[in-house]
């Protein structure tokens, strides 16, 4: 890579904001942000590298632990223990929904009874 196009490669959206930016609040800000661009890598290639590093650790489609294990029966022990938890967490947010219609109900109630003792 020259140092033409690594200098090119430095002027992002990102880092010509920042710049502007920087002169538009106090202009040592807009040189130190100048500066920055000159002498220091890309913003953007940063971003990549953690963002690639990110995909590597949780995989495509998320953490690791969503793989197979190699191990037939214990795979099938875990797609059994997944389903069953999640049937368990639908259950028990169908039961926190009844529980909230129930005090609104409660609440409610309590009010129109307060409104006719009233008028």
């Amino acid at each position: 890579m020259t140092s033409s196009q690594s200098r090119c490669g430095r002027w992002t959206p990102l880092s010509i904001l920042a710049v502007v930016a920087g002169f538009i609040v106090w202009w040592p800000l807009g040189l130190a942000a100048l500066g920055y661009t000159l002498w220091a890598g890309p913003v953007d290639r940063l971003a990549d590298e953690g963002a690639q590093k990110l995909r590597e650790a949780f995989g495509r489609r998320g953490p690791t632990f969503h793989k197979g294990s190699g191990n037939a029966a214990f795979d099938a022990y875990k797609a059994e223990t997944l389903q069953r938890l999640e049937a368990e967490q639908a259950e028990f947010a169908d039961y926190l929904k009844r529980l909230r219609e129930a005090r609104d109900r409660e609440e409610f109630e309590r009010f129109m009874s307060e409104r006719k003792t009233q008028s």
